[in-house]
């Protein structure tokens, strides 16, 4: 049978197939899908511009009344109109950058376990059981961080830290058992299965060629996995690293049941805190006055604008990443 020439395909499509009215039929069809999926591209689109100018809309009043003031302030009185929300921004840095610090070694070496070194059947299980985490309501998780955890942190761990490293000061002051360390630890358990979970996806993405080349040059199965397939799959290691620090960022129920809900700022991690998030789930019920209501939302606007950065500045290094190994 003869191949068609480029030139037939050019101007009828491939020969004899979808050619008179059955051709102009899926032409149609495939001009309404591309609209489709370009109308869902702009939608989602719009729903981000409009969320972000609702916001800006809503604390309007608080950015042309009190500027940036309230960034550069701790002190939270609202009854004597003081709005420092630079507490709450540091209680967000805290507690996200200990989730990440405790999830993500964890979650990285869970995936490579299961990835590499676990029997199929076992390893589909235990991922299963991992991704299972992630469907638990965050209502169940500041529970059990206020039943277990806090008084666990407060007889235990809390001491421990404070016997040993107490002469930093991360691990001086009283211990309450709710602070921001157990904010942090409580959001690290959540956010762990979106970074197993994406992280042996990126491992499992690894072509066997790679595994197999080391392995023929003599290499040892810790050096296939540390110079073959950690490398390969570096940027799906950092965009499993965002999307888990993006969940830790905007976690609000979890955290103000065992954060402390304290506006200050404290060098001790044992002390109570606030974060971003936690201030709105706890607050906005009890606004009162159009100004109070105007900083919570200006306060939810900072906290949409960070996510946003971070999660673009993230999506950039990932984009180097992948560039600077040559794939796309």
């Amino acid at each position: 049978m003869s191949q068609p020439s480029i030139e037939s395909v050019r101007a009828t499509g491939w020969p004899g197939r979808w050619t008179g009215a059955t051709g102009r039929r899926f032409a149609l069809q495939d001009r309404a899908f591309s609209a489709a999926l370009l109308g869902a591209a702009w939608l989602v689109l719009l729903v981000v511009v409009g969320l972000f100018v609702e916001l800006t809309r809503a604390a309007w009043p608080a950015l042309t009344g009190l500027g940036l003031a309230p960034l550069a302030s701790a002190q939270w009185d609202p009854n004597g109109g003081r709005y420092g929300v630079l507490s709450f921004v540091s209680g967000t840095l805290i507690t996200s950058a200990i989730a990440l610090f405790a999830a993500g070694p964890i979650g990285i070496a869970a995936a490579l376990f299961l990835a590499e070194l676990t029997p199929p059947k076992i390893a589909r299980l235990v991922g299963m059981l991992i991704e299972l985490l992630a469907a638990v309501p965050s209502v169940i998780y500041g529970l059990w961080g206020l039943f277990v955890l806090a008084p666990l942190m407060r007889s235990a761990i809390e001491p421990f830290l404070k016997k040993t490293l107490g002469f930093l000061p991360l691990f001086q002051g009283p211990m309450y058992g709710v602070g921001l360390l157990t904010g942090g630890l409580i959001l690290a358990i959540m956010v762990l299965p979106t970074v197993a979970a994406i992280s042996r996806d990126a491992f499992a993405a690894v072509p066997s060629e790679q595994r197999e080349a080391m392995l023929a040059l003599g290499a040892t199965k810790w050096e296939m996995l540390t110079k073959a397939v950690l490398p390969y799959a570096r940027s799906g290691i950092v965009g499993a690293l965002v999307l888990a620090l993006g969940r830790a960022l905007g976690e609000a129920m979890a955290v103000v049941m065992v954060v402390g809900n304290k506006p200050a700022i404290s060098a001790s991690l044992f002390s109570p805190g606030y974060t971003m998030a936690s201030v709105l789930a706890n607050e906005f019920t009890e606004a009162t006055g159009p100004q109070y209501v105007s900083v919570l939302i200006e306060i939810g606007l900072l906290l949409f604008v960070v996510s946003f950065a971070v999660n673009g500045l993230a999506r950039l290094l990932v984009g180097r990443i992948s560039l600077r190994r040559g794939f796309r």
